[in-house]
């Protein structure tokens, strides 16, 4: 049963579209007999004509209906079909250089597929299939190619044109690369919204709300502090956190076996440490994590470490609250916070 104090906060939330409430309540329609998600863009209903849930199945057993605008039978971020016909076109040859005929090849138009991915990836298609072919030139250079024999494999006569688009891309010109790092970004899809997880071959790097404020700047701090090119791609940790979230959410997973790669002062490092120690279920203040690593008056600092943990849900940085039992803060906003303490309860 929701309370009628979280009744009113949640319509609030869908007055605003709040992204970080997607997975958290359903709300019917009485007018109109149709359920929706938070971030449905359709005209907002009054308060009185509104029934809220908390998943999808309490809505449809109501005699709600589906929203034909915002799908809520599908997942918040679901991938168009547009989207995974032209993703499977360039994997299948990444190195073309796209025209207006291959769209029409495909019955797509190519104007759509620009505002989809856009909207989707934060770049045009274009600039996609673009980051794609930088990725194999990267891949070139470091198995020993030339430079130039990379510039006109992706298609660029301009060897100015090639080093600007790869510096973008990447964060250095292909000259200077050299045996520099290449991490992989993904966007993996969540019941609590979308996630950008970063890592290599071996292990993640960051995993983080794409919502979360700042990212942008976490990002490429994280390029700096790495040294590395970060590209639109898949990596084995990737595939295995995917799982393990999978897992998570579903209740079947207490802890991540997926290797992280801290980054990090020693502090930072044994806060994150004693965070991963509390059991979920379970939750400690500031104070307390403070007194559990031998430094009891830097709780502030504790609290500081806290907010730069990289890895969201991981390193359970969820599980910290205030001495008077408030939730204090957190990067992917105080509902999921909620949401996440309480689901961990449910299934510990």
């Amino acid at each position: 049963m929701i309370s009628n104090e979280n009744k009113k906060e949640y319509y609030q939330a869908l007055l605003a579209k709040k992204t970080e409430y997607e997975g958290l309540f359903f709300v019917g329609v009485k007018t109109t007999g149709v359920f929706c998600r938070p971030t449905c863009p359709a005209r907002k209903p009054k308060f009185e004509n509104c029934e809220f849930f908390e998943t999808a199945q309490q809505a449809l057993l109501a005699s709600f209906r589906p929203c034909k605008r915002c799908k809520p039978l599908s997942h918040p971020s679901h991938v168009s079909k547009l989207i995974q016909i032209l993703v499977e076109a360039v994997e299948k040859d990444p190195e073309r250089r796209w025209k207006d005929k291959d769209f029409e090849e495909l019955a797509v138009d190519a104007s759509t597929a620009r505002r989809q991915f856009n909207k989707r990836f934060g770049m045009t298609f274009v600039e996609y299939v673009r980051a794609r072919r930088m990725g194999l030139a990267m891949k070139q250079i470091r198995g020993g190619e030339a430079v130039i024999e990379a510039q006109l494999s992706t298609g660029y006569e301009s060897s100015s044109g090639f080093r600007d688009a790869f510096s973008r891309i990447m964060g250095a010109a292909p000259t200077k690369l050299g045996n520099q790092n290449i991490l992989k970004a993904s966007w993996l899809d969540t019941p609590l919204g979308p996630m950008v997880a970063i890592a290599n071959e071996e292990a993640i790097y960051l995993l983080e709300f794409v919502d979360r404020r700042g990212l942008e700047r976490e990002i490429e701090r994280l390029r700096q502090k790495t040294k590395s090119a970060i590209i639109p791609g898949r990596s084995e940790p990737i595939d295995s956190i995917e799982q393990e979230l999978y897992l998570y959410f579903k209740g079947k997973l207490r802890s991540f076996k997926t290797p992280l790669h801290l980054i990090g002062s020693p502090f930072q490092k044994h806060v994150w440490e004693e965070l991963l120690k509390i059991p979920p279920g379970e939750t400690r203040s500031y104070a307390e994590v403070a007194i559990a690593i031998g430094k009891p008056s830097a709780f502030r600092a504790v609290a500081l470490a806290n907010g730069a943990n990289q890895f969201a849900i991981i390193i359970p940085c969820h599980r910290v609250i205030n001495t008077n039992g408030e939730l204090g803060g957190y990067g992917g906003g105080l509902t999921r916070k909620k949401w996440l303490i309480n689901h961990e309860r449910k299934i510990s």
